[in-house]
């Protein structure tokens, strides 16, 4: 969820988005935690997940396409926020 920065654009849930991620083919999702409210949300996507139909799938997509469109709320396309070798110089040697 990009340390909740595509939540802000309110166009997908939490849920949503773990649901998503659970539905591709991968071994596991991991999601961390800050809060009891945010491990409660943890314990509920799991409990309520059955994979995205490929009805559903691009359904979501769309739904966020417009937000992503812009690089507004993938801050990985413009800025160095999630980026470590920026934080740490001296990783470059």
């Amino acid at each position: 969820m990009g340390a909740g920065t595509i939540l802000k654009s309110n166009t997908v849930t939490p849920l949503e988005c773990l649901h998503y991620a659970m539905s591709l083919p991968v071994s596991i999702v991991i999601t961390g935690y800050e809060s009891l409210t945010f491990l409660g949300q943890a314990l509920e996507t799991a409990r309520s997940f059955s994979p995205l139909t490929e009805e559903r799938r691009p359904s979501l997509l769309a739904k966020s396409a417009k937000a992503a469109g812009n690089s507004k709320y993938e801050l990985y396309k413009t800025e160095t926020v999630h980026d470590g070798t920026v934080q740490n110089p001296k990783w470059l040697g």
